[in-house]
């Protein structure tokens, strides 16, 4: 248990908490919100709806016809594909959303893992970060690199198991939240690609349900990129001066504390304004507006908290007020849409 425990730590499975309920916002959205009427594409499995049957009837066909009530389309292996050709509800329910889950999980644990394993000698200088892992001889560096690659082969074969177009992304995605760790020794924009690794989940879980793309979980996604950024700039004011002295990139580094907040501010305004446009154009009911109102809230209260001349309440802002941002927020969502 106690090994279990310093794997947990080393990949900071507690911070799972920032992206995975914008997954599950991904996964409900594309199960209780798919828009169907999509153009229907040539060769996936359509189902028409007549009022002659009374009946959805599944066949393959790229023709709109006019006497027909509705259609949906999606891929033939999706979530939605699977319900709509036959397949048990609540169990492919259960058994894509777990897939889902599995996917955040060894995504992230990877990502983690590999930010530990190529940071591990600027870890051993930093006063804040020596006792981690890895510096400290709780884990090899060794063993930190064969979990990364054993998690990163978990990832692919969970997404082989979802659905087509999630597997044929799933290296491009690695791609993106293992290259966060490169970025911090070439560019100050280092905060941004970690927003974007995290701003993947919603869409990826939408994709998981209906194996299409749509703007609904992209404007999450949005959403998802200025917040994680902008929290992730406050929490980097810590290593301002340790960033300077090993060369290292980041915003505070680079425009120092006041400026940095400034951009953390104007980030997380834009990530406000993704969430209120998304409930504009989802059409959401009242109990999202609820959601955004915490959100935003959390967001205000992390600023109010944190100055360039006191950095106390860094770890309150960091952790507490993003996790109860993410967390209160998807379950408002998330609950507007089953009511809605």
């Amino acid at each position: 248990m106690s090994k279990v425990k310093s794997y947990l730590s080393l990949i900071k499975f507690s911070h799972t908490i920032f992206a995975m309920p914008f997954a599950l916002i991904g996964f409900f959205l594309g199960l209780l919100k798919f828009n169907y009427t999509t153009s229907v594409v040539p060769g996936w499995h359509t189902r028409v709806y007549t009022t002659e049957t009374g009946q959805w009837n599944l066949n393959k066909t790229s023709k709109w016809d006019a006497d027909l009530d509705a259609y949906v389309s999606f891929s033939q292996d999706s979530l939605l594909g699977k319900i709509f050709t036959g397949s048990k509800t609540v169990p492919t329910i259960i058994y894509y959303l777990s897939l889902v889950i599995l996917c955040m999980i060894f995504a992230r644990s990877a990502a983690m893992a590999f930010n530990r394993y190529l940071d591990r000698q600027f870890d051993a200088k930093n006063p804040r970060t020596a006792i981690r892992e890895i510096p400290s001889g709780i884990i090899s560096a060794k063993n930190a690199l064969v979990f990364t690659i054993v998690a990163c082969v978990l990832f692919l074969v969970t997404c082989f198991f979802i659905n087509r177009i999630c597997f044929y992304l799933s290296p491009v995605a690695l791609a993106v939240v293992l290259g966060y760790s490169y970025t911090k020794r070439f560019t100050p924009l280092c905060h941004l690609i970690l927003g974007l690794g995290l701003s993947l989940a919603p869409i990826g879980a939408y994709l998981a349900v209906t194996g299409q793309f749509a703007l609904l979980p992209i404007l999450f996604s949005l959403a998802v990129i200025c917040w994680v950024s902008g929290f992730d700039i406050i929490y980097a004011l810590q290593d301002e001066e340790f960033d300077r002295s090993q060369k290292l990139y980041s915003i505070p580094a680079w425009l120092g504390k006041v400026k940095a907040l400034r951009l953390s501010e104007f980030l997380h305004l834009l990530s406000a304004a993704a969430v209120l446009y998304a409930g504009i154009y989802g059409h959401f009911g009242w109990l999202y507006w609820i959601g955004v109102a915490v959100f935003v809230g959390m967001l205000v209260y992390q600023h109010s908290i944190v100055k360039p001349t006191d950095l106390r309440k860094v770890n309150i802002a960091f952790m507490t007020a993003n996790g109860i941002a993410s967390v209160v927020f998807a379950i408002f969502v998330i609950a507007d849409l089953f009511i809605n």
